[in-house]
């Protein structure tokens, strides 16, 4: 009895200890964080801020600091004539941005859906157990390392219809009849997009999936293996629910990054209307036509449609980031 009552007093002594312990760590925590959230709030959210308000202003390139509130007028307005004729005007009417929208959307639901399944393939292959796995491994990584400009180069002459290597084999395979301009048509130009992100992206995919596959016990595929389970149905009951966390993360890191896509679009096919997406169209009124406070819309319903599919995406999809599931 004497041990009991000695033990109370010790065993919560212990736990002050610990609860001390852990409020000197999250307070060190936080000091860790401060100096990147300080670097968040000046590159990220202070830029951020300025465009909203210049999306409700009359800003242009030779008159920011002069510009004026008009509010919702890049957005919508409605405009009278001298004929009396009414037209309505703004962004949420704009033909041109729902075109973008629907450029967007398509090119990040097509490539991250192929990147996914063509990630995961390449995920269970280097898991695999095979002479030389490092350096396919490391082979593998390749087109993601190369910079997407210079990747964006090499293809558009690989895809050039004069003089581009694809034309060239195609033709001397027969599989074309004639040259095609694969960048320069409007029935092709978003194919080609969607080629070239997709060889450039799968092993970006790939690798998160592949971390994911390495977290999964081997023990439970040799209990499989004993009790006759098919190798299909391992994947569809064992590999597939262990690794769905590490999936859903790699595919939100990707839907991010495919919902802002603009440098491969901006190279590869400038001025096609078929692929012109959310930014490309935002810098063009931002810079090229000086539309400031337009743009400024554009950009500002870009992270608007971004953050609302996240959201979604989250909810739906049930994400945690911490590997779980909730």
């Amino acid at each position: 009895m004497a041990t009991d009552v000695m033990a109370t007093p010790v065993a919560a002594t212990g736990g002050k200890i610990k609860s001390e312990l852990m409020q000197q760590r999250v307070r060190a925590a936080r000091w860790f964080l401060l100096p990147m959230l300080i670097a968040l709030a000046v590159v990220a959210g202070w830029p951020l801020l300025r465009s909203i308000y210049f999306s409700f202003t009359d800003a242009s390139l030779n008159n920011i600091d002069g510009a004026e509130w008009i509010g919702f007028g890049n957005y919508f307005r409605v405009q009278q004539l001298a004929s009396g004729a009414v037209r309505y005007r703004g962004l949420l009417v704009d033909a041109d941005w729902w075109n973008a929208v629907w450029n967007t959307l398509r090119f990040a639901a097509t490539s991250v859906f192929f990147e996914a399944v063509l990630g995961m393939v390449v995920a269970l292959v280097l898991n695999a157990e095979f002479k030389g796995r490092g350096i396919v491994r490391a082979a593998i990584l390749i087109p993601w390392a190369i910079p997407t400009i210079v990747s964006a180069k090499m293809w558009s002459w690989m895809l050039n219809d004069q003089f581009g290597i694809l034309n060239d084999l195609g033709l001397r395979l027969g599989l074309l009849s004639q040259k095609v301009a694969w960048t320069a048509t409007a029935e092709t130009a978003m194919q080609a997009v969607l080629v070239v992100d997709i060889w450039k992206t799968t092993p970006f995919m790939a690798l998160l999936i592949l971390a994911g596959l390495q977290m999964v016990p081997k023990d439970i595929y040799e209990a499989a293996e004993i009790d006759g389970v098919h190798p299909i149905k391992q994947f569809f009951r064992i590999t597939l629910p262990l690794v769905r966390p590490a999936l859903m993360v790699a595919i939100i890191f990707r839907l991010l990054d495919a919902l802002r896509i603009f440098d491969l679009i901006y190279v590869l096919t400038p001025n096609s209307s078929a692929t012109k997406t959310m930014s490309v169209l935002a810098r063009e009124n931002l810079f090229d036509f000086d539309k400031f406070a337009y743009g400024s819309a554009m950009s500002t319903l870009l992270f608007l449609i971004i953050a609302i599919l996240t959201i979604v995406y989250i909810w739906l999809g049930k994400v945690r980031f911490d590997g779980g599931d909730r």
